[in-house]
């Protein structure tokens, strides 16, 4: 359902005279965006029909209010970043391997999704959406976690780390690009995603060559 004759492409400007035209996911492009702007506790509904350009009771059209549009959002996310979990980098690839896969993938994830996945990382636990997205963090946390101990297990990663420490601390460094990437800028996501591997699987520092007399 649109709110403008049919013809006016989904989500582009109104010209004089004529109402925004949005579909769900463009409204809710918004909405995410106004959220990240002012922050979900304050953004009201009076904000959003400002920014979109519509009546409350245009939006209540597509939605049942603000927190199904904040519901929709983080769901988006949570898929995505989930289904890397399920992701098979290969046929009968090891736990090493589908470590590095699940973090390669998950920085591509976050710069494709990523004003919905900065959305999740800003939630509070306010209500009841917040609430159960913060618990589906929590399963990912443990099932990648699950990962960490596997790989541990077969001697591709360290075992002298909790896993739940690593695994926080892996994707504490994945989730710190929210703050500072932009996947519109000059930096490919592929040499964001390339770097990132190779310095949480082979650290910064540069081994010192080994001489002929040391190697004896």
């Amino acid at each position: 359902m649109t709110d403008t004759p049919s013809g006016t492409p989904p989500g582009r400007p109104a010209r004089r005279g004529e109402r925004p035209a949005y579909d769900r996911d463009s409204l809710l492009a918004v909405a995410v965006a106004v959220f990240n702007e002012r922050g979900y506790d304050g953004t009201g509904m009076e904000d959003l029909a400002r920014r979109l350009g519509l009546s409350k009771s245009s939006i209540y059209h597509h939605v049942s209010g603000k927190e199904d549009l904040l519901s929709l959002a983080v769901t988006r996310a949570l898929d995505a970043v989930f289904a890397v979990l399920d992701e098979d980098p290969a046929p009968g690839a090891s736990a090493t391997a589908r470590l590095r896969h699940v973090l390669h993938r998950s920085v591509e994830v976050l710069a494709a999704e990523l004003p919905y996945v900065t959305l999740l990382l800003r939630l509070r636990g306010n209500s009841d959406t917040e609430r159960r997205a913060l618990e589906r963090r929590r399963e990912f946390d443990h099932r990648f976690a699950g990962l960490v101990i596997r790989a541990a297990a077969e001697g591709g990663v360290r075992d002298d780390i909790d896993p739940h420490l690593a695994s926080r601390l892996l994707f504490g460094t994945v989730n710190s690009l929210i703050e500072w990437y932009r996947p519109d800028g000059d930096l490919p996501v592929a040499t964001v995603a390339d770097a990132l591997t190779a310095m949480l699987f082979e650290g910064l520092g540069r081994q010192a060559p080994v001489t002929e007399g040391a190697a004896r």
